[in-house]
């Protein structure tokens, strides 16, 4: 019998996907979006998916900075949707925010918005109705920007688009999602396959001497990816929106979902180079290019060495230093309440055990010293508590990250009801949508984020502004940001405190949220208004 608040997992009649296509788009140029239900295989499993014209990842948009195009989106999928232009400072009424900015589409239905592309650099596409269901099944696909001037990136030889993914594949089918709502919403749902570009590997060729750029992209639920690029030169030289105000040579790059990075990378030895996830505990391979002997030297090789500095960015790095000293306009917390482990009054034990790492014990109920959860009582009767992780380490390392699923079957049984995850006003106490903040365009707000460890579950959350402005990182635990880039999204790790200076430039109702899927569809959201600047009195 079917369960009819499961979402189908028939792939009778689908297509089978296909592989995402390059479309070069002119200014004022029009794209025909679909979304449809696919059949994929992966690893022997025929699984239904979802994706944008046929592909995971969908086409890959390559315009021009400054130019509009018009995209027509039709909904031929398991959902209502709305498609929301990541990291784009676009026209409020495409944002995409179902029921502030739009009507949701209906399956069956269609949407036209205006896109417009003001700043160079690497940019996505996602749903934001059910993005936990949705983008999982395969709903993402990336947007290149050509910056006007000719000498804004480095010289390579060519480029390519990564998204980084998983998935959670069990019994040969994509692991159940709920009509009523999100599950695994305390941690955030974490696959057991690794996706890049859709694939569970990359596979490309390279010759010696050519330099390629990557564009990088995080597209998973709610796994950090740490890539690195073995047997290559890598250099790192944009983030979200744009270029670094340093370029720099590094050995990996972390990501937290939705987050970017761009990559030049100089293949400089004949043989494999290696794509990588690398974690505390173990080095995921995402697959290699295959380096031949042919030598390609040309002038973006010869040029590599080169670390440029950007002039706009360092011209902001000398104006922000009253902005590092001030106090912060907005002070914004991250707390959760877990009532499915704490919603019981106060018991008393003779012993107690972290619900993440069940080898942490003590005779009082304290807190946890790897992960900061409060301890529960281990002599609770069996099925009281749903069975924690089995400790295979990923939170052990002091960096306030959660690198895997420690407590999978509580992390299954969790949902909004019983995991509240919150944003909080900590001028007013408001929290989640209540909170009620109205910025004007030229405004300059600097926003101290608080991961508060004196909450049921801390843990990392990737903090996402839409296209009310962009934001620079002034600094994590005080300590000033290094290397600066313009953002829309930061990751803030288990009991860190970040200072952002967001950029106000766009009028319009903007949402912020975490970039958790299951996190930001349990409510830990709110939205602004920006009002544009009054007209002088004359």
């Amino acid at each position: 019998m079917t369960d009819q608040n499961l979402f189908t997992t028939d792939t009778t009649g689908l297509t089978e996907v296909t592989r995402p296509r390059l479309m070069p788009l002119l200014p004022g140029d029009s794209l025909d979006l679909e979304i449809c239900p696919v059949r994929k295989n992966l690893n022997g499993a025929e699984l239904r998916m979802l994706a944008y014209n046929g592909s995971i990842p969908g086409p890959t948009l390559h315009v021009e900075q400054g130019s509009r195009i018009t995209v027509r989106t039709r909904n031929d999928g398991d959902v209502e949707a709305t498609v929301h232009w990541h990291g784009l400072r676009l026209e409020n009424q495409y944002d995409g925010v179902p029921h502030e900015t739009q009507a949701p589409i209906p399956v069956g239905g269609s949407y036209s918005c205006q896109l417009e592309f003001p700043d160079a650099g690497f940019y996505w596409y996602h749903p934001h109705i059910r993005e936990d269901f949705a983008q999982e099944m395969g709903l993402y696909g990336t947007i290149v920007v050509e910056p006007t001037d000719p000498d804004y990136w480095p010289a390579v030889d060519r480029q390519l688009t990564l998204t980084l993914d998983d998935l959670l594949v069990e019994d040969g089918q994509i692991a159940p999602f709920h009509r009523s709502g999100p599950n695994f919403t305390a941690m955030g749902r974490f696959g057991n396959v690794l996706l890049i570009n859709g694939e569970t590997a990359f596979s490309g060729e390279a010759a010696v001497g050519e330099v390629v750029r990557l564009y990088l992209v995080n597209t998973a639920n709610t796994r950090v990816f740490n890539f690195a690029v073995r047997g290559a030169s890598t250099k790192l030289v944009g983030g979200d929106s744009g270029r670094y105000e340093r370029e720099t040579f590094v050995e990996e790059v972390l990501l937290a979902p939705s987050e970017r990075a761009v990559l030049d990378v100089l293949f400089d030895t004949q043989g494999e180079v290696r794509l990588e996830h690398r974690t505390p505990d173990h080095v995921y391979d995402l697959g290699a290019f295959t380096v031949a002997s042919t030598t390609r030297r040309g002038d973006a090789a010869a040029s590599f060495p080169t670390l440029r500095i950007d002039p706009e960015l360092t011209a902001e790095r000398r104006s922000i230093q009253h902005d590092l000293e001030r106090s912060p306009d907005k002070v914004l917390a991250f707390f959760s309440r877990m009532p499915l482990l704490y919603g019981a009054d106060d018991q008393t034990a003779s012993s107690y055990a972290c619900p993440m790492h069940p080898s942490v014990t003590s005779s009082a109920p304290e807190t946890c010293p790897q992960c900061g959860m409060k301890l529960v009582p281990s002599a609770a009767e069996p099925g009281d508590l749903p069975e924690s992780g089995d400790d295979p380490g990923g939170h052990d390392h002091g960096d306030g990250l959660e690198w895997e699923d420690l407590m999978p079957q509580i992390n299954r049984a969790s949902d909004p009801s019983n995991m509240i995850w919150q944003l909080v006003d900590r001028e007013t106490g408001a929290e989640n949508a209540a909170i009620d903040w109205a910025f004007t365009i030229g405004d300059r707000v600097k926003i101290r984020l608080v991961n508060e460890m004196d909450s049921d579950h801390p843990m990392h959350h990737p903090f996402h502004i839409h296209g009310a402005g962009r934001f620079l990182i002034l600094s994590r635990d005080g300590e000033p940001e290094p290397n600066l880039v313009w953002k829309d999204t930061v990751l803030v790790r288990a009991g860190q405190t970040v200072d952002i200076l967001l950029d106000i430039s766009n009028p319009g109702l903007w949402m912020a949220h975490c970039h958790i899927a299951e996190h930001a569809e349990s409510g830990m959201m709110f939205s602004f208004n920006v009002a544009r600047k009054p007209e002088p009195v004359r």
